[in-house]
């Protein structure tokens, strides 16, 4: 009769003699390989993955984009609603002037086209172009505009799909003329244009609030002193664009610039602290005590 410790021995002996120990290494190694750290290390340096990484980025930003726009957009009466409070509450305010400055325009074709012309092509046209040249040239600054963009353009689709506004061009008994389709053939309100277009996203303006995100990316990335110019002139003509084409209240492009804002503190913040501390979880960073270890020996 074989003893239990004869029966080990032979199982032990029959599993090393075997593929077991074979396959468990491969394994074992196959597993080593695709730690956070490895993976990480193994996509970082190329380039097509980086790409990808980009472009997911925004096909995700354009659905939630979609996903709010559908929330909203038959949420007229609401929507006319809170246009007719932001009216009152900027004529509490005392700065109910978008009228009066709307009318500095109105029968002057060569500023209606040009505003029209700013508040279509200096919007996703130049954003479009700038972030490329930043991406390709600039990549930290890239990292920090897009970053900043992406989360204050999270807090803005939270806002519209809690807080739909028609925008002033909506609100014809006041006197706003719509000059985007009276005075443009190309508008966002066109009808190959509409189903990617929100109509109740009045509050906040992104077309001020990132013009001042891409003037920080722009400074940050070049000494060009015409450059800086251009772009901080860049949110000021926007922001007299959204008021001469009755696509924006005064008060909407304000809470754009405070969005904005506060999308660029949260972006500084994963520069300074948030990347360094994913690299330490991803083990591409030292930890303090393993860099303090390194420089003792």
């Amino acid at each position: 009769m074989v003893s239990p410790l004869s029966a080990w021995r032979t199982l032990a002996r029959t599993l090393a003699s075997g593929g077991l120990v074979r396959h468990m290494k491969i394994i074992r190694a196959i597993m080593a390989l695709l730690t956070p750290r490895r993976v990480a290390e193994a996509l970082a340096p190329r380039p097509v993955v980086r790409h990808i990484v980009e472009l997911t980025l925004l096909v995700l930003a354009f659905l939630l984009y979609f996903f709010v726009r559908g929330s909203v957009v038959d949420r007229t009466s609401d929507a006319l609603a809170h246009g007719f409070r932001i009216i009152d509450l900027e004529q509490d305010a005392g700065f109910f002037w978008e009228l009066q400055l709307q009318a500095l325009i109105i029968g002057k074709q060569f500023l209606i086209q040009l505003f029209n012309f700013i508040y279509f092509w200096f919007d996703f046209p130049l954003i479009a172009t700038v972030g490329l040249w930043l991406y390709f040239r600039h990549r930290r600054q890239y990292t920090l505009t897009r970053d900043a963009m992406l989360i204050s353009g999270g807090i803005a689709l939270i806002i519209y799909h809690l807080f739909p506004v028609a925008p002033p061009r909506y609100l014809s008994e006041f006197g706003f003329v719509d000059t985007m389709a009276v005075y443009s053939p190309l508008s966002y309100q066109a009808q190959s244009a509409q189903p990617f277009v929100n109509p109740y996203a009045a509050v906040p303006s992104l077309h001020v609030g990132w013009p001042v995100l891409l003037a920080v990316g722009v400074i940050w990335a070049t000494r060009f002193k015409p450059a800086w110019g251009l772009v901080l002139m860049l949110p000021v003509a926007q922001f007299f664009a959204v008021v001469f084409t009755a696509n924006h209240f005064i008060f909407d492009a304000m809470v754009g610039v405070g969005v904005a804002l506060m999308g660029l503190a949260v972006a500084v913040s994963l520069q300074i602290w948030g990347y360094r501390a994913l690299g330490r979880l991803l083990g591409l960073v030292p930890k303090p005590m393993e860099r303090a270890k390194g420089t003792t020996t």
